[in-house]
């Protein structure tokens, strides 16, 4: 039964507890609804932990553009790459990177980039309102400092901002010597001869960012079921239901008037059968942190390499890599090898002996690089997911986005390129 576009639903049930989910559940809750979330694990124990925790509204791109195609297809020809794509017979593996390659043109990369102005917009201004209602968002105001061997290696970096300056992003820059970028971060090695300064960007502990979500979100009568792994979804009179099984293996059921699927790569389980049709992989990341020589003041991003680093509980943590393996898949120590010889050269200070906290996280892509956040083919059931590397980023818009949708019956400007159904 479909919510009433005049009246809000009464009750609502959530699955998943990354950042995504739960500020859905936080935003539907401040709108009055009775919310209960269900997970399979314990909050942020998916893609919202080991990320880089960068707010950047002025780097949100999407993934497929020419570059990234080109990159690819070298990539496949070395094992030591970013980009790992396994050489193995899985046609539906083959598929979406088919369709991935026809997104990677310019054109459509740039028209992507206007179907992300709106809920780019209100990505700062999402987390103002939950820190301005006591959420304890921890959110650090800082530049974040792209590093290069040399001022040449940056000319794609710099065309890509151009773009997202010209499609109104806050993609403002500042152009350093070695000398000068050292003086800023003292973690740059003398290797670096050039680098850029994106300003007006943030960053936050991500595992911290969703257990403050939790935190606030059951502080206000909110449920949170974790062990709790949702199987399926069913609507009939008088609402939803949700069905799962618990860690003992019970068999669990929640009814509510409207649900949200969040659950990151894996959403597809859910939300095909409800007329779903574009396909969300595991791009999966890893990070760890290590110690430094020095205190970190800001992020480092590294291009070349593209690796990401940023300040996290006085160590580094180290983030990069993008492997399409299943998001269930084992760690692979040779990612992170790989990650540390990638990384190693341009950084300094870094007692790489230190490792600790190496993880694995699935990231949810899509085909053309857009979240799907809205209504399944079931109008009592809702998606909210596929950020790719931009959920910390996004998810409190998102929540507040689809909230507004759910509540009112109509989705606000800028979501219709996000339609699940598209």
């Amino acid at each position: 039964m479909a919510p009433d576009p005049h009246r809000p639903p009464r009750r609502a049930v959530v699955v998943g507890a990354g950042v995504v989910g739960l500020s859905c559940a936080w935003f539907l809750q401040s709108a009055g609804v009775e919310v209960v979330v269900v997970e399979r694990d314990r909050p942020a124990a998916g893609s919202s932990w080991g990320n880089a925790g960068w707010v950047s509204p002025g780097l949100v791109s999407p993934l497929p553009e020419p570059s990234v195609l080109r990159y690819g297809l070298r990539a496949l020809l070395d094992p030591s790459s970013a980009l790992r794509i396994p050489l193995r017979l899985d046609p539906a593996l083959w598929a979406f990177l088919a369709r991935f390659a026809r997104h990677c043109s310019a054109r459509r990369w740039t028209q992507a980039l206007e179907d992300y102005r709106e809920i780019d917009s209100r990505a700062l201004g999402a987390y103002q309102l939950l820190a301005a209602c006591g959420v304890r968002v921890g959110t650090v105001d800082s530049p974040i400092l792209a590093a290069f061997s040399e001022r040449s290696h940056a000319s794609g970096l710099c065309r890509e901002l151009a773009v997202l300056r010209a499609a109104g992003l806050p993609a403002e820059t500042t152009e350093l010597d070695g000398d000068a970028a050292r003086s800023l971060h003292p973690q740059v090695s003398d290797r670096v001869g050039y680098a850029l300064a994106i300003l007006g960007q943030r960053y936050v502990d991500p595992g911290g960012l969703v257990d403050a979500l939790a935190e606030s979100f059951s502080g206000r009568g909110g449920e949170l079921l974790n062990g709790w792994e949702a199987t399926g979804v069913r609507s009939g009179h008088g609402g939803v239901e949700v069905l799962g099984v618990g860690v003992s293996g019970a068999e669990r059921r929640v009814r509510a008037d409207v649900a949200v699927l969040a659950t990151g790569a894996w959403i597809g389980r859910l939300a095909a059968p409800l007329g779903v049709r574009v396909a969300v992989r595991a791009g999966r990341g890893y990070s760890f942190s290590v110690e430094t020589a020095g205190e970190v003041p800001g992020p480092l991003y590294l291009p070349v390499p593209r690796v990401a680093c940023t300040p996290y509980r006085s160590r580094l943590r180290v983030g990069g890599t993008m492997e399409l393996r299943p998001p269930d898949a084992p760690l692979d120590r040779a990612r992170v090898r790989a990650l540390v010889a990638s990384a190693r050269p341009l950084l300094t200070g870094v007692d790489w002996d230190s490792i600790d906290e190496v993880w694995v996280g699935s990231r949810p892509i899509t085909p053309d690089g857009l979240p799907l956040i809205g209504r399944t083919a079931d109008p009592a059931v809702f998606v909210a997911g596929g950020h790719g590397m931009w959920g910390v980023t996004l998810g409190p818009a998102t929540g507040s986005m689809l909230a507004e949708q759910i509540t009112t019956g109509r989705a606000p400007p800028g979501m219709g390129a996000f339609d699940p159904l598209r």
